[in-house]
This record gives structure tokens, C-alpha cells and sequence, in this order.
């Protein structure tokens, strides 16, 4: 994260000004109130790269829904730090993309 002298909405909760940024992608820059960072501390943040759609989700309830272990064991050792990130599309943006990823996922873990 940087600051500056530039004072933005936070992208998350849409409603403090704050100069603490960071560039997602190439060209996407998101800003990030103090409040909100405090947020990540104990919570998931994600933002839909593609319509800006929030998705905040306690840490402990989304590790113990994980059943990809692989990823589980990543978050843990990450468990500590205030996370936000950046997912291509939503449920929000992409509902059938949504349906059809996770029947893709259901169909590989049958095989």
C-alpha cells in the first residue's frame, strides 16, 4: 500500500476518503480506509475486478468451509494478515459463469 497526497472513496465500504492505495492490476488502482484495513484484520476481503462488487466474509468461517487443502494450509499460514483481493468475476456480474465454474469443479472432483 502506498500513500499519497490524493484523498479517493474507499473502494470497499464506499464512504471514507483516504489516500492509502494500491494498484490491483495494471491500471486499477483501489483505495483503502483505515477502518477497512482494520476490517481485514479479522475478515476476507474480496472486490470483483470486473463491476467493483465487496465480498467480505469472517476469516475463521471461510477456513473452516475450505476443502481444498491446499488452499486451507494457504490462508493459515497467512492468518495474521489483512487480506483483500482481487477476483475476476462475481456472482453479482457473471451469475452463469458463476453456475458453470462450479459445476466444472463439482465434475473434476467426481472424477
Amino acid at each position: 500500500m502506498e500513500i499519497n497526497n490524493k484523498f479517493q472513496k474507499c473502494t470497499i465500504c464506499k464512504k471514507e476518503y483516504t489516500s492509502t492505495h494500491a494498484e490491483a492490476m495494471p491500471g486499477v488502482v483501489i483505495y483503502v480506509c483505515d477502518k477497512c484495513l482494520e476490517t481485514a484484520k479479522n475478515n476476507f476481503i474480496w472486490i470483483c475486478m470486473n463491476c467493483g462488487e465487496v465480498y467480505l466474509r469472517p476469516k475463521r468461517l471461510v477456513l473452516e468451509r475450505l476443502k481444498d487443502a491446499e488452499l486451507q494450509k494457504a490462508y493459515l499460514l497467512c492468518e495474521d494478515m489483512q487480506i483483500i483481493q482481487g477476483i475476476d468475476m462475481c456472482i453479482s456480474c457473471d451469475p452463469e459463469g458463476i453456475f458453470n465454474y462450479m459445476n466444472d469443479q463439482k465434475m473434476a472432483m467426481e472424477c
